[in-house]
């Protein structure tokens, strides 16, 4: 990260909730803000396996109390977060980062708190995808009218700027910070030989659940020739152990679910792999797997997945194509040179260009740009 870009002053931010993978970033921009950064954030619904942060070192950790209407999966999820203005009273922020989502009803009024202030607010999310059902004329609109409130927004990827840009954003107050999860690595990556040791390694790591369809990634093993069937580690807990542990004894016995990894223990078996698989929806697991030097395989989702994976590292595959994931498979096992080199620019991709002072470096740059107009 440049050294001497800094924001010079008290930085807020608001979320839903805090993820423990998230924390590294919110350390990292609080230690560039001169004045500090308060974040406010609340506790995710046990029914949605996160695994919270409870405390920062260096950033403020505010607790609030979410209060929901609905499941956050539901179209007509709404959530209050009370106290949002009496933390706002109470840390003076020259500037305010929020999600930029408008069903988080209490946001409006911390950003019209900022505004008769004079200060700016950013909003960070995913994008503005397209939206279905009944309601979509009705979200769409509160979507815009939400957007408009803000003096600028950041996107997680190229697309999500994009589809900002598509809502009548202004194109020059849409920022983007590539989505990361790890440090620039600072080892080079691991030593893999150039031919496979007995069977390749393909590695999953993420919640088990549905939506990340680890279901197919055992059929598609399945589907291979006995030569190319690879060794399968699906590291991770969730609602969905069980079933997928009994679906692959029947389908797959060469899966493996060692749990939950973390710190040493995950980084050997990121060491160890041959190659990733993301067959669902996430990936933020995918920029800790390419800065081990892995060549990926991901379903494309959030946008996310377009600026990490890209020809020469990987495969962008449909969502729900087994065809397409097992044809991705077979290409990736049947060439262990090529699968090398495709892990050697992972590493680059990541030590380059999308990883944590990467991010922290565009947040500041946004602030910079809100903070000039």
């Amino acid at each position: 990260m440049n050294e001497t870009l800094q924001y010079p002053g008290r930085l807020a931010l608001q979320q839903r909730l805090l993820p423990a993978y998230r924390a590294p970033f919110f350390e990292a921009l609080a230690s560039a803000c001169t004045g500090g950064l308060s974040l406010f954030a609340g506790q995710p619904l046990p029914d949605e396996q996160i695994a919270p942060a409870q405390s920062l070192q260096v950033a403020q950790l505010v607790q609030a109390h979410n209060r929901r209407l609905f499941s956050p999966s539901s179209p007509f999820y709404q959530c209050w977060q009370p106290g949002i203005l009496d933390w706002l009273e109470r840390w003076q922020p020259q500037a305010l980062i929020v999600e930029a989502n408008p069903r988080y009803r209490s946001t409006p009024a911390a950003v019209r708190w900022m505004h008769a202030r004079a200060r700016p607010v950013l909003g960070w999310g995913l994008g503005a995808p397209p939206l279905s059902g009944v309601l979509a004329g009705w979200r769409r609109r509160s979507r815009q009218g939400f957007l408009r409130s803000l003096d600028g927004v950041i996107a997680y990827s190229q697309r999500g700027a994009q589809e900002y840009r598509a809502l009548g954003f202004p194109p020059q107050r849409v920022f983007i910070a590539p989505n990361a999860v790890a440090a620039r690595p600072l080892k080079p990556p691991p030593e893999r030989p150039v031919a496979f040791d007995k069977s390749p390694t393909v590695l999953f790591v993420g919640r088990l659940q549905e939506r990340k369809r680890i279901d197919l990634l055992l059929q598609a093993c399945a589907a291979l020739p006995n030569e190319l069937q690879p060794r399968l580690w699906i590291v991770g807990d969730g609602p969905e152990r069980a079933k997928l542990q009994s679906l692959a004894a029947s389908l797959y016995p060469q899966a493996q679910f060692p749990g939950a990894r973390y710190g040493e223990a995950l980084e050997q078996l990121f060491i160890e792999a041959d190659l990733f698989a993301l067959p669902g929806t996430g990936g933020l697991a995918i920029q800790q797997a390419m800065s081990f030097g892995l060549p990926v395989i991901a379903a494309q989702g959030d946008g996310t997945q377009d600026d990490l994976v890209r020809p020469e590292n990987g495969w962008r595959i449909p969502q729900a194509d087994l065809g397409a994931l097992a044809g991705a498979l077979r290409a990736a096992l049947s060439s262990p040179t090529r699968l090398r080199q495709m892990g050697a620019a992972s590493y680059c991709i990541v030590a380059q260009e999308v990883n944590l002072e990467r991010m922290v470096e565009a947040f500041l740059q946004a602030l910079a740009g809100v903070h000039h107009n």
